[in-house]
């Protein structure tokens, strides 16, 4: 392990607690130290209130915050002189320990306190780091873990069995460390939970860390631990996209809610999925305890969703009844699958959340294998890992972020995605939590939008082999469809028909209409597996209703998409799929309507720009936000019971009228 302190760098961090921000942000900068959230470091400050009266002040990392990102801002400052009073007290409540610290803030604009701030103010150093370092839980994680910790450190640490974190952690790891901590005494590791450094200074505590994090990993490689596994991949060469769609439609029903489903293509998922004892290795649990909150205790083998929430169901009725207080299920909805074919694949409401279940996991899986070469990977009891899983003060900080947004967990296909209506049709779904596939022929439309939930790819609509991929992509990736926006286009130089080639027509109805027709068969399977079932929104045109002249090949394609369109509602109706069309009119900030064809037209009808673009019955202009809004809509509650509808979009057109 790297130790990454800079004189240079740290000469910008000029007092304790800036110092203090510098080295959790060095220890958040490594991976296989913490992990999304994980992990706390503290500083003891002496400080003069506003009554004059010096006193020691703990800041101490606050809930919520990351340490690759902390500010000073996310550190918790809280009176050191009631926390050692605390400390002396035989028992506290989860809710009473809460509150005792949020009342000893001196600041109220902070964030709540960690749960371990009590155990940071009773050990006598400065700085406190504390980390889940992987090389020092897969060794913990072991049937000797504890003989081989003191092999590697001596009384260089203070040695805690697994004690659920809070107020009851805090008075063993200060009964423990005054009857064991002498001078030599640099850290203190936590079995089947972590380590940590102490120090007079930033750099002291942190200089520590890195040393006995080496330590452990030096170890590791004397033991063969560390050899790398034989990569062995078993995903084959056929579509799997609609037996990945059918999966995840198990298991949203079992979520209760939709959700998307990730194949990682991680190698070492892959590998791992395919080892003959898989099932054996992979469901002994987590890591460390606190990784059930995002991944369940075990992943589930295989795709039998209903064999794991049985066995899920009996893991709660098991440890239930030893709970202090009344359990409500959580949903038992598997967040990893291990399939030999997916590999390792995530579950989760957004991409964000995927990631971190994805990396948890990933450092889930090289801990296991390190340990089993030490002779066997052993997790916490289960009925540990239950208290963890249901602990209220654990459970609370994922109902901070629990509000649903209303396509939360839900994946939309938008074609013409570049610009226009169909570039806002992408930000109006992203802003209501759906995740989006936005394709075009435009190749910017892969890196158009920075969005964790957004995957850009290059297609051509006409090119069947094209759409192939973009689904099999699609759904590798998010799990499914539930919803596409048919928006691709081509509005031709008007002709009257009597100067009209074939060529042209053709042209003009291989991507107005051949395309979604092919899109839609391809599609259909995915879209009658879609947890709320499936929706489907035509942005057709106010030439449907009401052609003109000298758009023949464009008014006749349009219409006959609408016609696809109305026959689609009564052929996939009985699988609750609805199919809805838009007519806009007159939309002029897409790209068909440069400057110079708006003055033109504007001309022709003996008007200025603006007396054009408002040019309705309304008197209102009509923009791309105001049909990509009334798109989501259509996909929304509000018009679960419509299908096949003709909505026009246009201020009123009376010829439509």
């Amino acid at each position: 392990m790297k130790n990454l302190w800079s004189d240079t760098e740290s000469d910008n961090f000029k007092d304790d607690l800036a110092l203090r921000v510098y080295t959790s942000r060095l220890l958040g900068k490594d991976p296989s130290l913490v992990l999304h959230g994980g992990g706390n470091t503290s500083v003891k400050i002496t400080e003069t209130n506003l009554v004059g009266s010096k006193e020691e002040i703990l800041y101490v990392k606050g809930s919520g915050w990351d340490l690759v990102s902390i500010e000073k801002d996310g550190f918790s400052p809280v009176r050191m002189a009631h926390m050692l009073k605390l400390s002396k007290l035989k028992s506290l409540s989860d809710p009473q320990m809460v509150n005792e610290l949020k009342t000893q803030l001196t600041n109220a604009a902070s964030p709540t306190p960690s749960v371990e701030t009590i155990l940071h103010a009773i050990l006598p150093f400065k700085y406190v780091d504390h980390t889940h370092a992987d090389a020092v839980v897969t060794i913990s994680n072991t049937s000797d873990g504890e003989e081989r910790i003191r092999e590697i450190y001596g009384n260089r640490v203070v040695i805690v069995p697994y004690v659920m974190p809070g107020f009851d952690l805090a008075k063993e790891v200060g009964r423990l460390f005054s009857e064991m901590a002498s001078d030599e005494t640099e850290g203190m590791v936590l079995l089947n939970h972590g380590i940590f450094s102490f120090g007079s200074t930033a750099r002291k505590s942190y200089d520590r860390m890195i040393d006995l994090v080496n330590l452990a990993e030096q170890y590791l490689v004397s033991q063969n631990a560390c050899d790398n596994e034989e990569i062995v991949s078993n995903i084959k060469s056929k579509k799997i996209r609609n037996d990945v769609s059918q999966l995840r439609q198990k298991v949203s029903s079992v979520a209760g809610n939709p959700v998307l489903l990730n194949l990682t293509k991680s190698q070492l998922g892959t590998s791992f999925s395919n080892r003959k004892d898989v099932e054996i290795i992979a469901t002994r649990g987590p890591l460390t305890p606190d990784h059930v909150i995002r991944t369940k205790r075990i992943p589930m083998i295989g795709r039998d969703v209903e064999k794991y929430v049985k066995e899920y169901i009996s893991y709660f009725n098991a440890h239930k009844t030893n709970a202090k207080e009344k359990k409500t299920m959580l949903d038992p909805a598997p967040r990893v699958i291990l399939d030999r074919e997916f590999g390792l694949c995530a579950v989760g409401k957004n991409m964000s959340e995927i990631g971190i279940i994805s990396d948890i996991y990933e450092h889930t899986m090289e801990s296991i294998l390190k340990s089993e070469k030490l002779g066997g990977f052993q997790a916490l009891p289960a009925s540990d890992i239950f208290n963890l899983e249901y602990w209220d003060l654990e459970q609370a900080k994922l109902r901070k972020n629990a509000n649903s947004l209303e396509f939360q967990g839900e994946v939309v296909l938008i074609t013409g995605a570049a610009s226009g209506i169909g570039k806002s049709c992408v930000e109006s779904f992203l802003n209501r939590g759906a995740a989006v596939v936005g394709i075009d022929i435009d190749s910017s439309i892969e890196t158009k939008y920075k969005h964790q939930d957004y995957l850009g790819l290059t297609c051509d609509v006409t090119d069947e082999n094209a759409i192939d991929e973009v689904l099999d992509k699609s759904v590798c990736h998010f799990g499914g469809l539930d919803m596409i926006v048919l928006n691709a286009g081509i509005f031709p130089e008007g002709k009257m028909v009597s100067q009209i080639s074939m060529k042209e027509w053709s042209e003009v109805f291989s991507i107005n209409l051949n395309s979604n027709l092919n899109l839609l068969r391809e599609v259909y399977p995915l879209l009658k597996v879609a947890p709320n079932k499936g929706r489907v929104v035509v942005i057709g045109s106010k030439n449907v209703p009401a052609p003109g002249p000298g758009a023949a090949a464009y008014s006749a394609s349009k219409a006959a998409l609408n016609q696809l369109m109305r026959v689609l509602s009564m052929e996939w109706g009985s699988d609750g799929i609805r199919l809805n069309t838009l007519h806009p009119n007159a939309v002029f900030d897409t790209g068909m309507w440069t400057d110079e064809v708006l003055k033109s037209r504007a001309k022709h009808y003996n008007l200025t720009i603006e007396s054009y673009k408002t040019n309705n019955i309304l008197g209102v202009e009509v923009h791309s936000i105001d049909v990509s809004e009334l798109a989501a809509e259509l996909c929304g509650s509000l018009f679960s019971k419509t299908t096949a509808a003709q909505i026009p979009i246009d201020g009123g057109n009376e010829r439509v009228i």
